[in-house]
């Protein structure tokens, strides 16, 4: 691939019920996986753990990550920024996932996408129709 990737991140798809979990930061509009910043030394299944804990105040081991793909695009909110996401299923996590530190609302989603979500780009072209394609969620 021949393009300079400005941010790298990792994002954890947490299923519950046949329900996708989506979360929407403080000041955004549009919702996605949880997740972030891969960080210098970092390996992404780390930094999706530290991200949940911080996130969602969650303890996931690295042992419960899944690779569920590597996606491409332009940078939801930052469309002058091209990302790469590295996102995991989160196969089981501990303690009651509460929204923690710059997320402000968290919805539990499956593919019928109400139409008041907009949704990023990777987790609406990519994920979420691989998720439903894989018959993980409704």
């Amino acid at each position: 691939m021949d393009m300079k990737i400005d941010s790298h991140k990792s994002a954890g798809v947490l299923i519950k019920d046949r329900k996708f979990l989506i979360t929407r930061s403080k000041g955004k509009t549009f919702f996605i996986a949880p997740g972030g910043k891969v960080e210098v030394n970092e390996t992404v299944q780390a930094a999706l753990a530290r991200e949940l804990k911080e996130e969602l105040s969650i303890n996931v081991g690295i042992s419960n990550l899944s690779p569920f793909g590597t996606f491409f695009a332009l940078a939801a909110g930052h469309e002058d920024k091209y990302l790469q996401m590295d996102v995991f299923l989160v196969k089981s996590w501990e303690g009651e996932i509460t929204p923690a530190s710059e997320v402000e609302e968290i919805k539990w989603i499956n593919s019928d996408l109400p139409v008041d979500i907009e949704l990023g780009s990777i987790f609406h072209h990519d994920v979420l129709p691989k998720l439903k394609e894989q018959n993980l969620i409704d």
